[in-house]
């Protein structure tokens, strides 16, 4: 673990709470689908020099001198990204997976203008339409869901039916909370009869991609793909825009990323991009990969045969959605503030249509990238099941719990965290 010497120092509050960060982290299993482990390459730029440099712009057309370095760290995360995604331009600026979306819709939208999304109780993006966001209130989004809840099946009969009903401009693909492989090549067949532009947004899924784990939304004619740095790509927390350079769809939404949403680029992040695009194009990007869906595919048998009602009956992706009330008579909260106390986080989530509220919903979601990172590997899934079992078996013994947790953290010490 780095000495950090000089937050010790300056800081003591917050270098305490880094250590106890840092303990968690490596004494606990991380089984969020949306989080990972940077290498210590990625975190090194990250801490560096870069964070001084103000670049808004872009390379070769900044509004400020001094950019020769920014200009070649920035130019090599939009090579890289266009290698590994298979596309003619990249836009590494966002900030973020929501600022992507966001100023895809201004790029490409005129307020009033429609886009058909995946519902987020199917497992979808906030971002893709849900009425909290402010985009709602600018744009009209229209959803489609699963046909079939135990196969996972979308419904494409209802998404043709609402695209040839709501004429949307864009066809977002994308989800947050979903197990199974959309059939890109029906979406862009639809989008074709109504001549809607194809987005998806490959946040959760673009490492997958990366290593030939998943199939990629360019290969089925896709327009434009979103996406998030983070998740399975295991770069640093940040978004970007991958695009076709046809018509003029790539000049909309460079601008509309700089000036029109945001000012300057954290040149750090980008750095950073730069280094996680170089090594997810190594051949052990893609065991990594392949991994991440073996692990999730053997952790999702496994449950199933110890009884737990799976969404979608399994997995073809990184993650599994569990209906913790059909399978232990517990709420997603109460499952997830149990296996906070034997070291395993995860998420509580909501289920398709569930009766019950976000904060406290029928669900969890589970995923594998960051214990694949760690090392693990198929006979670990299954370790990480017992212990969940156990901890459901022994939820009102406090000293079993505490027991437990031991266990868990002597496990977690077998495989380290990088940068740790």
């Amino acid at each position: 673990m780095p000495s950090y010497d000089n937050l010790r120092a300056t800081d003591p509050q917050v270098f305490a709470a880094y250590q106890g960060e840092a303990a968690r982290q490596q004494d606990g299993v991380e089984l969020i689908a949306s989080e990972n482990y940077i290498s210590p390459a990625v975190m090194e730029v990250m801490a560096s020099v870069f964070n001084n440099k103000y670049a808004e712009g872009y390379p070769g057309h900044r509004y400020y001198g001094g950019q020769q370095f920014t200009d070649a760290v920035e130019t090599l995360a939009i090579e890289r990204a266009k290698e590994l995604f298979k596309c003619e331009h990249a836009n590494v600026q966002p900030h973020a997976g929501a600022p992507a979306n966001i100023a895809t819709y201004f790029a490409l939208l005129e307020p009033g203008d429609t886009v058909l999304g995946m519902d987020l109780s199917h497992g979808g993006h906030l971002t893709h339409g849900h009425p909290v966001t402010y985009m709602t209130k600018i744009f009209h989004f229209v959803r489609y869901k699963m046909k079939d809840i135990e196969t996972g099946a979308l419904d494409y009969d209802l998404m043709r039916e609402t695209a040839k009903k709501e004429h949307p401009k864009i066809i977002l693909v994308g989800y947050s909370a979903y197990p199974r492989i959309p059939d890109f090549a029906k979406v862009q067949t639809i989008a074709n009869e109504v001549g809607a532009i194809t987005m998806a947004d490959m946040a959760h899924v673009a490492g997958l991609i990366a290593g030939d784990a998943h199939p990629n939304p360019f290969d089925s004619g896709f327009d434009i793909i979103t996406t998030t740095t983070h998740k399975t790509l295991r770069g640093p927390r940040g978004g970007m825009i991958l695009c076709r350079e046809q018509g003029d769809i790539a000049k909309k939404i460079d601008k509309s990323v700089f000036p029109g949403f945001q000012g300057g680029p954290i040149m750090q992040m980008i750095a950073a991009k730069a280094v996680a695009f170089g090594e997810a194009l190594k051949p052990e990007f893609k065991v990594y990969a392949h991994q991440v869906v073996k692990n999730a595919k053997h952790m999702a048998k496994h449950f199933m045969g110890r009884g737990a009602r799976l969404i979608t009956n399994g997995t073809d992706n990184h993650c599994m959605l569990i209906d913790c009330v059909k399978s232990w008579n517990m709420t997603g909260h109460d499952v997830e503030t149990l296996l906070d106390r034997i070291g395993i986080t995860l998420n509580k989530n909501m289920i398709p249509d569930d009766p019950r509220k976000p904060m406290d919903p029928s669900g969890i979601r589970i995923g594998t990238p960051a214990i694949t990172t760690r090392g693990m590997k198929e006979p670990e899934m299954e370790k990480l099941v017992e212990f969940m079992y156990d901890a459901i078996a022994k939820k009102t013994d406090d000293s079993a719990l505490i027991r437990l947790y031991e266990e868990v953290k002597q496990f977690c010490r077998q495989f380290p965290v990088p940068g740790t």
